[in-house]
């Protein structure tokens, strides 16, 4: 006999209502071309703030990943939160898997509202998206921050052994668990310190409400990061940039931070390194990773002279001790 209750579900359904009750709306666009792209946007866009846009990792949907932070951002900021294309409600019916046709189908969803610049913010293979939007569109993006976002990876990096899996193939398997032992293996390779039990009723439940669908067409984004990337092909974006990192990341390495600001420069990327820290930041150190975007969001460099009433506006962000952190 099936369960007619589903924990998943019915939390899923608490972020949707948490999300409506600190300023933003549920938004699908139809692009028109097969494309559609769900986003929360704001209840009222104001123009005197600036935006801000955040993109989500794989895995579950946006607001599962970024519930820890609109609040803190959207008194100050007009808050964009998309589900990226084959996760929550956004699909397409187009062949195209590469982050450079995600990164296009958001700025649409963005020209549709009428948004003109913004700081872009990406967690994992958000933040590869990010990059492209950042690369594609830099006179509409003013600063950019990734977390864990292996960009300055390429493909033979999986040949000579940096990752925790050999093949885009199985890291597929892993990312979009199918069982509970997979599962648990995600975990152990997201957190530096995963969960020590997983329930395996709670295990499928999470499985057959974030995993099942679009399921062929997640691998081929999975294998669209990989398949001929050359790290020497990859663009210099020229926006002030932040790059956050656990030390501990078994997803995508620390060496990939490191190659990433080199590539960027000195003077334009700076890397915050936590330590005893994971991939999945967001969740084992929310109070930290908020930390360090107010305090780059904050700084001089994003703030013209003549611009007094966004210097107070941004000096103003919530404390970060208002975040729980599960340590």
């Amino acid at each position: 006999m099936t369960s007619c209750f589903s924990y998943v579900s019915s939390r899923n359904k608490c972020y949707q209502y948490s999300f409506s009750r600190a300023g933003l709306r549920s938004s699908t666009s139809d692009l028109g071309d097969g494309t559609v792209v769900h986003c929360w946007v704001p209840q009222t866009h104001i123009d005197t703030k600036p935006t801000l846009l955040l993109l989500h990792g794989i895995g579950a949907n946006a607001m599962w990943q970024w519930d820890r932070f609109i609040d803190r951002f959207i008194p100050r900021f007009n808050v964009y939160v998309p589900d990226l294309i084959f996760f929550g409600e956004s699909y397409t019916t187009r062949s195209d898997r590469s982050e450079s046709f995600q990164a296009s189908c958001v700025m649409k969803v963005m020209d549709g509202h009428g948004v003109g610049t913004m700081t872009v913010a990406g967690l994992s293979y958000g933040g590869f998206v990010a990059y492209s939007i950042a690369a594609q569109f830099k006179e509409r993006v003013d600063r950019v921050m990734l977390i864990c976002a292996g960009v300055a990876l390429e493909e033979k990096d999986v040949e000579d052994g940096m990752f925790k899996v050999k093949s885009p193939e199985e890291a597929a398997l892993v990312l979009f668990p199918q069982s509970p032992t997979m599962l648990r293996r995600l975990l152990k390779l997201s957190f530096y310190k995963p969960p020590v039990w997983i329930p395996s009723c709670f295990a499928m439940d999470y499985i057959d409400v974030m995993c099942r669908d679009y399921l062929q067409e997640r691998k081929e984004l999975v294998e669209a990061l990989h398949k001929g990337r050359r790290f020497a092909n990859l663009p210099k974006i020229t926006q002030p940039t932040l790059l956050i990192w656990g030390e501990e990341d078994q997803v995508f390495p620390v060496e990939l931070a490191h190659r990433l600001k080199s590539h960027l420069g000195g003077n334009r990327a700076q890397l915050v390194l936590l330590k005893k820290t994971g991939h999945a930041i967001n969740e084992e150190k929310p109070k930290e990773m908020y930390k360090h975007m107010k305090s780059f969001l904050c700084t001089d460099a994003m703030i013209t002279p003549n611009d007094n009433a966004k210097r107070l506006m941004l000096a103003s962000l919530i404390s970060p001790n208002q975040i729980n952190n599960n340590k």
